[in-house]
């Protein structure tokens, strides 16, 4: 590797001079040491590509300035040099930390070992620092995407906000009480598409939404909407655990609220009653939701009630997730259920 600059610590001075000017016909910039104190003093004050290390030294010996090395802030790749009969030795070396070792040979076999050896190290160094260097641009624009995301889902948040006010305004100018129904239902259903984005961009995940934490918080506002002391409603939720995509947790949710509202509307007329939602794991790739209240059932050629938009939102929504909402008698009330794929 051309222009590489490399320490070479050995106190065999003969063998030192004939390392120089063999690495540096091959294109190396070669600093020579005269033994392990030296070489680390070096390497702490300098800076270099690659160093070479042999083993047999007085005072301090390969192994040991080895140690020394791996322990300043920064050291390069080490490439340790053995005698032809020192296998142990090698492995020692490499399992302290050396990158490779060369054994020493007569002539210029030796140099030319130590060249390819240094060429391999280098190359491997290069792609690693490659590797990080592109690992740590990942990371750090994985971060900008997910502050992104956050400050998106927050001004959507904010916006769906804004809408319901909105909606809100214009059903206090109104008269019209089946108008004014039908406003309060599309807050509603606003309300549940902006939970989802409130949920994303105050958590540390902005691709998941914990199923649990969003459908309590939407039962909450269900509860204050339609339980009133004239009609006292008891919502009861029971969740896993579940993450669902953001797609699809927005479809959940406006389900949820639409059965939701529906079993408040329609399940108690002029009497107080109980709601409950169900969520859980069905196997390890797909959920169930259930609906169920206890109220004065569903004849079997019932038609949809009020304006029908309800009814079309919740078939939307369930084929947005491959499924259908089912409808069964559940003692004298209703259960509806869904069965869709996690993901």
């Amino acid at each position: 590797m051309t222009g590489a600059c490399v320490l070479y610590i050995d106190d065999d001075a003969g063998l030192r001079r004939l390392t120089q000017r063999a690495l540096t016909r091959r294109g190396y910039d070669v600093t020579l040491a005269d033994g392990g104190v030296a070489g680390v003093a070096l390497a702490a004050e300098e800076r270099f590509d690659l160093i070479a290390v042999d083993h047999y030294m007085p005072g301090m010996d390969g192994l040991e300035t080895l140690q020394r090395l791996r322990a300043l802030p920064r050291t390069p790749a080490v490439v340790y040099v053995t005698g032809s009969e020192e296998g142990r030795i090698a492995v020692a070396a490499l399992k302290a930390g050396a990158a490779d070792y060369v054994v020493k040979t007569v002539g210029d076999d030796f140099f030319d070992l130590l060249a390819a050896s240094f060429d391999q190290v280098l190359a491997r160094a290069a792609l690693e620092q490659g590797k990080a260097s592109a690992e740590a641009e990942l990371r750090a624009s994985n971060a900008r995407l997910e502050a992104l995301l956050k400050e998106v889902n927050h001004r959507v948040a904010n916006s769906l906000q804004l809408v319901s006010a909105m909606v809100a305004l214009q059903s206090g100018a109104l008269a019209d009480a089946a108008a004014k129904d039908a406003l309060a239902d599309t807050q509603r259903r606003i309300s549940a598409i902006a939970q989802v984005h409130r949920r994303l961009y105050t958590s540390d995940d902005v691709e998941s939404v914990d199923m649990r934490e969003y459908l309590a918080a939407l039962v909450d506002e269900l509860r204050a909407t339609w339980s009133t002391d004239a009609a006292p409603r008891t919502l009861r939720l029971e969740a896993d655990p579940i993450r669902l995509p953001t797609d699809r947790a927005v479809s959940l949710g406006v389900i949820v609220t639409e059965l939701v509202s529906n079993a408040c509307k329609y399940a108690y007329p002029g009497a107080s009653g109980e709601v409950r939602v169900a969520l859980a794991r069905d196997g390890d790739a797909a959920f169930r939701l259930a609906v169920e209240d206890d109220g004065v059932g569903m004849p079997a050629d019932a038609k949809p009630r009020g304006t029908g938009l309800g009814t079309k939102l919740i078939r939307a929504m369930a084929q947005s997730l491959q499924s259908v909402v089912e409808y069964e008698q559940a003692g004298t009330g209703v259960r509806a259920t869904l069965r869709a794929a996690l993901a």
